[in-house]
């Protein structure tokens, strides 16, 4: 088919994947799943060549998942996570110990399937899916601390099990055993902590450059934030570390580091997580095969996906989480929030690419897995966390955009109240900021006018701020604080009030 053909077949399907995302939010359907649909009524429909490139498919999962890791950390914010990551480094590992070997006993002396195929379905359906956590969590009202831990796991638990799948894979098609247990527990702390390691040194060095150069046009400050992420992937991989852990802990840094026209690079970073996303699900649905799947594989995903979903995940959130005291309420929403999506059905394909024997099948039950229980976790979601009193409808953040202006070192702010916020009534003198900073203008009703100290401000405001460039940390923070806490902030979080010399 020639290019111009690619480009109308291409477009139409993004197009129509978008109005299904718009159809699917108003049922209350994944929209995740409805692109899997898409994927799959195109491959059902004979139109086009049938596409069976397992391997094709890997590498395009792979590719895809990097730039979802990527947008995820670029909007997680690190005061909201920093707490959690003890909980979900536990839940990315050993909690995933703990589901493949209940997934094992029960594959193996149940269902009596083969010892390592038991193993690998353990393997690819334990780890939680990034896209489908991003995208569906963050609708949900919840405390900053239960979606930071499902958020963080998602984002780290890729890379343990992408190298637990591939040695599962290799030994399931006739490898040897290198090391043992030991050897690999080895290497994969030691692929965890390089990749780790360089998502920061990487993540610490692209703040510094995108905070003190100038480029040519503010569309470039996204791309380049985005793409900076990727270069942490790759230089990850040519490490030989953990090229996941690299790319979300280095968009984390970016994500969090003040970097100019930040609202513009989220909504960039999550437009091409939405791409990102699109491309996969519609791939992995060209890429299964619907008439293959028999009542067998059928029977194998709905009583695996029963046992994971009731018993091994919430063994291994009770396993993780009780240590650091974690009340029952939120360990029971952990366990039914533990999505999965696109990362089981693209670590199907591995064991595909290795020829393990009965590799097709596997794929099949990951599939139909995938589907049922997505359907059944995410829509229920926010009931849930209703019944189970985790439910958290404060106010909104403030949305921040800044933008350098180099010549007097200073950053122009510009804050939107959000509805709910308890910056509404508050007025100008009351926000107590730091010196040398000014409420240039506000914009109400699509009205601009500069505001006195006794200007009260409402829902729905624009502001724009001029600060110096060493009090933009301490004007973001002090109005989110009022934001979340009202005027008397520091009285109602149970801190004194202190004097600061640097605010009026």
């Amino acid at each position: 088919m020639e290019l111009d053909t690619w480009l109308l077949i291409g477009s139409a399907v993004v197009l129509v994947a978008i109005i299904s995302s718009r159809i699917g939010a108003r049922l209350g359907l994944p929209s995740l799943l409805l692109f899997l649909g898409l994927g799959m009524a195109i491959e059902l429909s004979n139109v086009f060549p049938s596409f069976n490139d397992a391997g094709l498919g890997h590498s395009l999962g792979f590719a895809a998942l990097v730039l979802i890791l990527a947008e995820g950390g670029l909007t997680t914010r690190w005061v909201e996570i920093r707490g959690s990551i003890p909980v979900a480094g536990l839940l990315a590992t050993v909690g995933i110990g703990v589901s493949v070997g209940v997934m094992w006993a029960f594959g193996t002396f149940v269902l009596g399937l083969d010892p390592w195929l038991a193993a690998l379905l353990g393997a690819v359906c334990s780890p939680t899916d990034s896209a489908a956590v991003f995208s569906v969590l963050r609708k949900v009202p919840l405390p900053s601390r239960v979606r930071s831990t499902l958020e963080a796991e998602s984002g780290l638990n890729d890379a343990p099990t992408v190298l637990l799948v591939a040695e599962l894979s290799r030994l399931a098609a006739g490898g040897e055993a290198e090391g043992g247990v030991l050897g690999f527990l080895a290497t994969v702390a030691f692929e965890l902590t390089a990749g780790v390691i360089i998502g920061v040194v990487l993540g610490w060095i692209g703040v510094k450059l995108l905070r003190n150069i100038a480029l040519p046009s503010s569309g470039l400050y996204p791309i380049a934030a985005v793409f900076w992420a990727v270069l942490a992937y790759g230089v990850g991989t040519a490490a030989h570390a953990s090229g996941f852990a690299a790319v979300y802990v280095c968009a984390v840094l970016l994500g969090n580091g003040r970097l100019p026209h930040r609202a513009a690079t989220r909504s960039f970073a999550e437009g091409i997580g939405w791409i990102a996303q699109i491309g996969l699900f519609v791939m992995l649905g060209l890429l299964s095969e619907p008439r293959r799947i028999t009542g067998y594989a059928v029977f194998i995903a709905l009583a695996a996906g029963l046992v994971l979903t009731v018993v091994a995940r919430p063994l291994s959130v009770l396993a993780c989480a009780s240590w650091f005291k974690v009340p029952w309420r939120e360990q029971a929403f952990l366990s039914w929030a533990g999505l999965r999506g696109a990362v089981p059905i693209i670590l199907a394909t591995v064991p595909m690419v290795a020829m393990v024997p009965d590799a097709e099948m596997l794929f099949d039950i990951v599939l139909v897995f995938v589907v049922v229980f997505t359907l059944l976790q995410a829509p229920t979601l926010p009931l849930v966390a209703r019944l189970l009193g985790v439910a958290d409808h404060g106010p909104s953040d403030v949305e921040v955009e800044a933008a350098p202006m180099e010549r007097i070192q200073a950053d122009l702010l510009q804050i939107r109240i959000p509805v709910g916020s308890k910056l509404n009534n508050v007025e100008v003198h009351e926000l107590r900021l730091p010196r040398d900073t000014v409420i240039s203008l506000v914009i109400r009703d699509g009205t601009p006018f500069a505001p006195s100290a006794q200007t009260p401000l409402h829902t729905g405001d624009e502001l724009l701020i001029v600060t110096p460039t060493r009090f933009r940390v301490q004007v973001e923070e002090r109005l989110r604080e009022v934001g979340q806490y009202g005027r008397l902030a520091r009285w109602r979080r149970g801190q004194p009030p202190q004097e600061d010399p640097d605010l009026d």
